[in-house]
């Protein structure tokens, strides 16, 4: 085995501060995460985007209701294909073009990393059943065409419908947090995936990581929203707003 597959690589947590210190109940619940903050379409690609985004809840609405846990493994399914979507065709486009990318490759394999971690930590959870799975893995693969579609059209509206997107996700998990306080889904002891990857107090419970997953979100639905102002605005390049000289990177990429 080449020495370098003997060093495992773990995932690494959306915030730079999640490894300073263990994270508890009041820690996560201080973070201040807009629960109900949603943009304004001001362009009809937003308004479809929004739609279809919309249109889509309704059924999942109907098909899980109350099954939260359930729910959150089909959300983060489809939630992790945009990120990994978007570094491919920007790696490929960086490639033909043969110039920096702007610094948006990282960001979203880093998103589409974030989220398949949040799916390993429901599957710990939630042990859906064969058929379950089936759906799960068709819905995935029709979203996965139709978005990579989309992104090659128009990767503007493509991130303005993941901002939506994780809006939504915001809200599920808070109602999720919801059915916990009212008792009606038991607060069990968190698993150890989830402790390891937040670094989590040790006593963390199922709400602790419902919190944790839900502030991922919140940071997931302002960076893409903020991606598709910066690809309207044709302002891609990330570095351009790096005003502080020790947060540019020494090299482009």
């Amino acid at each position: 085995m080449p020495c370098e597959l003997r060093i495992p690589r773990n995932p690494a947590p959306m915030r730079e501060d999640t490894m300073e210190h263990t994270w508890n109940t009041k820690d996560l619940e201080s973070l201040d995460i807009g629960p109900t903050k949603h943009r304004v379409p001001d362009m009809i690609s937003d308004k479809l985007a929004l739609w279809a985004v919309k249109s889509a809840r309704k059924p999942t609405d109907l098909f899980f209701r109350n099954k939260y846990m359930h729910r959150s493994v089909m959300l983060e399914v489809v939630a992790a294909v945009p990120g990994m979507v978007g570094g491919l065709i920007r790696h490929i486009k960086s490639l033909q073009k043969m110039r920096h990318d702007g610094g948006w490759i990282g960001h979203l394999l880093h998103e589409a990393e974030n989220e398949r971690m949040h799916l390993m930590t429901w599957m710990e959870v939630s042990k859906p059943v064969l058929w379950e799975r089936a759906l799960i893995a068709t819905v995935q693969t029709g979203f996965f065409a139709v978005f990579s579609l989309l992104y090659m059209v128009s990767p503007r509206t493509a991130h303005r419908v993941v901002g939506y997107l994780e809006e939504e996700a915001v809200t599920s998990y808070t109602h999720f947090i919801g059915e916990i306080d009212a008792g009606r889904i038991e607060n069990v002891k968190a698993p150890e995936i989830a402790i390891a990857y937040w670094n989590l107090d040790p006593q963390a419970t199922l709400r602790d990581v419902v919190l944790a997953v839900r502030a991922d979100e919140a940071l997931h639905r302002d960076t893409n929203h903020h991606f598709s102002d910066r690809i309207k605005a044709g302002r891609e390049s990330l570095f351009e707003d790096m005003q502080n000289v020790d947060d540019k990177p020494h090299i482009r990429y």
